[in-house]
């Protein structure tokens, strides 16, 4: 199987080297410092107390790849928007494209029935520039569980998990799929097929798309987000406004609010993947995490004045930092209908 990984980062790095001590032949598309290093050395990646070195083409042109049957797309939301053209000559036919990425994914409206099929989300695909560049067949939902970083240039770092799920949007457990999911055992990975995958990507945004944005607006890491009673209580309403957005498009949550709230509470001091892009002055991610409920909000006529409140705080915090890669495409303004009518 040719498995390319678009944005061989901590995350891609690491399926990487896996898939290909699995047997995929793996090729990667990386840029900078990390794409030398890589050339020059091969890709390490570091699990506890072993390091595994893997040798594959590497390039920063996509089209030197030439068609794959997988590509990985391991870039953050915004990122994957701008490299959508660049795809195209990876993709035959029958190629899967995989949507490693956290939030609200460009097909998530493709293989449903009724009302809301194939609706195109603005806040994350503007122009649907995704929809039609990859095209929403070749899709394969993602979400992602292990923890890991980049050290230097060309080294992953493993700090934990191992676990993947997997589904197609029409919820059809294919042949394709279970394909891919053989390759990702086969290198060691925990693939977990989904018979809804968006289940599971409500699971991670229903956290994501509160403690992330409070980390970053606060500096305060997850343990203190997650217990400290105003921002405990403010994380609790953005849930339950994002829950019942859900529930209407058909999703089916298997943990309550307050054992979610207390998990990411166990997870201890954490700081947010968005409190870290903060910290090293990278763009943060809320697009993927928090616009796309609130549009999907107003898609499903359902108010949600705290997601609005705080996307708003965010959005401006990254702007004042310059660090919020904006698409072209039209907010909803303070006084829209909706957050009136709370």
């Amino acid at each position: 199987m040719k498995i390319c990984i678009y944005g061989a980062g901590a995350i891609g790095g690491y399926l990487g080297v896996m898939l290909k001590r699995g047997g995929a032949d793996v090729s990667l598309v990386a840029r900078g410092a990390h794409l030398e290093a890589i050339r020059a050395g091969g890709l390490k990646l570091v699990v506890k107390d072993q390091t595994f070195v893997e040798r594959m083409p590497a390039t920063k042109v996509a089209a030197e790849l030439g068609l794959q049957d997988v590509v990985i797309v391991a870039l953050k939301a915004h990122q994957a928007w701008e490299a959508a053209d660049d795809l195209k000559p990876l993709l035959g036919p029958d190629t899967m494209v995989v949507t490693a990425q956290n939030g609200v994914p460009w097909w998530y409206f493709h293989g449903l029935e009724g009302a809301y099929a194939d609706k195109r989300l603005a806040s994350v695909d503007p122009g649907d520039r995704q929809w039609r560049a990859i095209g929403p067949a070749r899709a394969i939902g993602c979400t992602v569980y292990p923890a890991t970083e980049i050290v230097e240039p060309g080294v992953v770092k493993h700090i934990y998990g191992d676990q993947f799920g997997l589904g197609e949007p029409d919820r059809s457990e294919s042949p394709r799929l279970k394909r891919l999911a053989a390759a990702f055992s086969a290198g060691g990975l925990r693939p977990r097929i989904y018979p809804d995958i968006r289940d599971d990507i409500w699971i991670k945004l229903w956290g994501n798309l509160c403690f992330n944005p409070i980390s970053a607006l606060t500096q305060a890491t997850l343990d203190v987000v997650a217990t400290d009673p105003p921002t405990r209580a403010l994380s609790r309403s953005m849930m339950l406004e994002a829950q019942a957005i859900a529930e209407t498009l058909g999703v089916t949550f298997r943990v309550d609010v307050e054992r979610r709230i207390n998990g990411a509470a166990g997870v201890g001091a954490h700081r947010t993947s968005m409190l870290q892009d903060l910290d090293k002055g990278r763009p943060l991610e809320i697009d993927a995490l928090l616009t796309a409920v609130q549009e999907m909000g107003r898609l499903t006529a359902i108010h949600t004045p705290y997601i609005d409140a705080v996307l708003g705080l965010v959005q401006q915090l990254g702007r004042v930092k310059g660090l919020y890669p904006t698409f072209p495409v039209e907010t909803p303004t303070v006084d829209a209908p909706l957050l009136a009518a709370s």
